[in-house]
């Protein structure tokens, strides 16, 4: 089984990732041998619950953060269900939580649909801005194999994106 350098997913609540964290160990039991992980690396965006600040500190939970904004919806969750969780597969995996503005997450949502022809949701251009960066630092190389999730379509947020002064219509051509 060959096994991807890091995996980015888009934490909001954490059931995604600890479901796919069970996942993972349930594959390597099944193909007879541990082999290393994956990381997984989270991508999340300011002014939401981040588990990045809590993995910099070291606190074993989230506290509630109150008013929670992005325009990412699947992310703005003001107290995760599995924060504590998270934090645990973050340290026993080796990932890493990152935290990106509306305005980085807009700009890897715009350069992706024009560029790789994916109009990602964005929850699924926070997963971007995470990997275009970790590439930036040489956190990771183009040569590494990867998983992205997006989870969701770039359709159902034309309100949102276009609220932002993005025209997708215009400028993707659709």
């Amino acid at each position: 089984m060959e096994i991807s350098a890091a995996v980015f997913y888009p934490t909001g609540g954490g059931v995604g990732l600890i479901g796919m964290w069970k996942a993972f160990a349930e594959l390597e039991e099944l193909a007879g041998s541990r082999q290393e992980s994956a990381e997984d690396d989270c991508g999340a965006t300011s002014g939401m619950r981040a588990g990045g600040k809590s993995v910099r500190t070291a606190r074993k939970s989230n506290s509630d953060v109150g008013h929670a904004a992005t325009f990412a919806s699947g992310l703005r969750v003001p107290k995760p269900y599995g924060d504590y969780i998270m934090l645990e597969i973050l340290k026993e995996s080796g990932g890493v939580a990152l935290a990106f503005s509306d305005k980085v997450i807009l700009e890897s949502l715009k350069d992706w649909a024009k560029n790789e022809g994916i109009f990602l949701s964005p929850e699924g251009a926070a997963a971007t801005a995470a990997y275009d960066h970790l590439l930036k630092t040489g956190f990771l190389t183009a040569d590494d194999r990867v998983v992205l999730f997006n989870t969701g379509a770039g359709l159902k947020y034309t309100d949102v994106t276009g609220g932002r002064g993005w025209d997708c219509a215009a400028e993707l051509r659709i």
